[in-house]
């Protein structure tokens, strides 16, 4: 699943971070200008315009990079090199304007305050060092004393750079987490298509074996005993039929499963990724024309709260009750991405069909941020 198709959920931490590095970053914009209005020249306020505008712009693409993390290393290394540059081209720009307003130390602190989040802090602290630096040097060029100029610098840029590093902290945070239940959900998906390969293969691994030395047998046997070849023959037809009798059992779930079983690993999966789970299990064991449609069901189900939602809660329940003895099973989550859930699912449309074919059905709705898969199944043969 692509981030851009993160859940709602996510999408308001994102925008609460933005909002947070906005605010702190606002005074790149606000407090230069004090120095753009006490400027006499019109030239030199025209100038600092701009290079207020350029730095701000390039600040904005870098705060949306940091908290954007599809766009890529390429698109963040493309941002910081903006913001290299806006900060260099401000110096001329910036620095001469406001007169002992010290208009360029005000960029300067965001400028120190966004770093550490940018870079390692051995990088940062050198970076920040240089930055105050040309503090220092613009305000000694301004005929101004440096100690203020370096002090805002420093000072309120350290301030910006702790308020900035909670929001990106708790925002990595969120990222990482998201990004271990997607691994985790595909993992999960993998040890079942494992676990099938393993049930194919161990099906038709001896049989296929034992056909083929029979049906060699009966290629020898042909030219000198005709009858005999010809039982062989007929063995290997029958050998065949059975195996592709129990592929099909196993394609389409009808091996004798422990319903109670399935639903105790599924609750420990679902706890294990972080969902909370509860389960009301049959009274009494279920009959296996039952327990086996239920059984895919739940496991479709389920697959699908881990990889197509962000559910934090998710309900299962198996009831008796209906006509002719039906049991109802039925699996609720929350989570559900913008969009609403694939109503061409090929899992969950293939198992209507399958219910269907045995007199059963099922229903799927969604609304007010829940998914429901309703399965019914008769218990009557």
């Amino acid at each position: 699943m692509q981030a851009e198709e993160g859940t709602r959920r996510l999408r308001r931490a994102r925008v609460v971070t933005l909002a947070a590095l906005t605010a702190n970053a606002a005074m790149a914009l606000f407090l230069p200008a004090i120095g753009l209005w006490r400027e006499p020249d019109p030239r030199r306020v025209a100038l600092g315009a701009v290079g207020i505008t350029l730095f701000v712009a390039a600040q904005a693409a870098v705060l949306h990079v940091l908290v954007t993390p599809w766009l890529g290393a390429g698109a963040r290394r493309r941002a910081i090199i903006g913001l290299v540059a806006a900060s260099v081209l401000s110096v001329p720009l910036v620095g001469p304007v406001g007169g002992s307003w010290p208009t360029w130390a005000w960029l300067a602190s965001c400028l120190i305050g966004v770093l550490p989040v940018l870079a390692r802090r051995p990088v940062a602290a050198l970076a920040s060092a240089l930055v105050a630096a040309v503090t220092a040097a613009i305000a000694a060029a301004n005929g101004d004393d440096p100690a203020g100029p370096v002090l805002i610098a420093v000072g309120i840029g350290l301030s910006i750079a702790l308020l900035n590093a909670l929001p990106v902290w708790f925002w990595d945070l969120l990222v990482q987490a998201d990004q271990a239940r997607d691994a985790q959900a595909r993992l999960a998906a993998s040890e079942e298509r494992l676990r099938f390969a393993r049930d194919v293969h161990d099906l038709l691994g001896h049989r296929l074996s034992v056909i083929a030395l029979k049906a060699e047998l009966a290629e020898r046997l042909a030219p000198v005993d005709a009858d005999r070849a010809g039982r062989e023959a007929a063995e290997v037809r029958r050998m065949a039929a059975s195996a592709l009798a129990e592929v099909r059992e196993v394609v389409h779930g009808y091996r004798q499963v422990d319903l109670r079983a399935e639903l105790s690993a599924i609750e420990q999966v679902l706890r294990s990724s972080g969902v909370r789970c509860t389960v009301t299990a049959p009274d009494g064991d279920l009959p296996e024309q039952v327990a086996v449609p239920l059984a895919a069901v739940l496991r479709e189900a389920t697959t699908n709260v881990l990889r197509h939602s962000r559910a934090t809660w998710c309900t299962i329940g198996v009831r008796h009750g209906g006509p002719a003895g039906a049991v109802t099973m039925t699996v609720v989550n929350d989570g559900v991405l913008a969009g609403g859930p694939d109503r061409h699912s090929y899992g969950l449309t293939g198992l209507a069909e399958r219910l269907a074919e045995a007199g059963g059905n099922l229903r799927t709705t969604a609304g007010d941020g829940r998914f429901t898969v309703e399965a019914v199944v008769r218990s009557d043969p």
